[in-house]
């Protein structure tokens, strides 16, 4: 039985930065899925994530299958609704958009997959998700009917991941969005970073080695690259 936030925690404690790469279900090419895997294995990643704020297909078990064939990195679910569980990963960021004031994303789709989750066996990790405005519309933005927070006031973001730890969540999910043309500034990782004893996640317009260095030295404990990885799984080969 694996212990995800157990590891995550060790990791933050030793100052190990770690990496995701995030699969959305629908964009994957099935007829070179042995080759993603592939690429997967060879990267530097530490998890993967599988998910995405509108998810279609009915395939997410049978990806989560084909990585685990070939790969051990631990499986955790980044869902955008309830339909995306899947008993066959490892665990879940149980998210709460804690950015906007959609209720439906704040607790409504939490109680409806509360007794799916119940009955499982996944790793639940209570996760505070907070959005940041990045030059462009988002997929999340539009799913979920929120406004980013500002990326000229990080303060906001800071009171907005304080609360999200005082409420109990066990990570802060910092998040540009998918497509994004602005990763989250690094003025605000920082200042979120200082402010918690949790760790801290982010993702959202990371592009390029640099980029992901510079999220790791302004707090970021783990960083997730999803469109650039989409665009071509031999990105992290570029980086070596």
């Amino acid at each position: 039985m694996r212990q995800l936030y157990a590891d995550i925690l060790k990791a933050k404690s030793e100052n190990k930065k770690l990496l995701a790469i995030l699969l959305d279900p629908d964009k994957i090419d099935w007829e070179n899925v042995c080759e993603l895997v592939i690429e997967i294995y060879n990267s530097p990643a530490t998890h993967v994530f599988v998910g995405g704020s509108l998810v279609l297909t009915n395939r997410i078990d049978e990806l989560i299958l084909a990585i685990k064939q070939e790969c051990n990195l631990p499986i955790i679910l980044f869902p955008g609704n309830p339909s995306q569980i899947s008993g066959k990963a490892d665990g879940i960021l149980f998210l709460s958009l804690l950015s906007g004031r959609n209720p439906d994303f704040l607790i409504g789709h939490q109680v409806q997959a509360a007794p799916i989750l119940k009955r499982s066996a996944l790793e639940i990790i209570p996760t505070g998700y907070i959005l940041i405005e990045s030059g462009a519309t988002t997929a999340v933005q539009m799913v979920s009917k929120t406004t980013p927070l500002s990326r000229e006031i990080p303060e906001i973001a800071v009171d907005t991941a304080i609360a999200g730890e005082m409420l109990g969540n066990k990570l802060i999910y910092l998040e540009a969005g998918s497509g994004a043309k602005l990763p989250v500034p690094l003025d605000t990782i920082r200042q979120v970073a200082d402010n918690l004893s949790i760790p801290l996640i982010v993702g959202g317009g990371i592009r390029s080695e640099e980029e992901i260095q510079n999220a790791y030295k302004a707090g970021a404990d783990l960083v997730v690259i999803g469109t650039a990885f989409e665009n071509d799984i031999h990105f992290f080969n570029k980086l070596q």
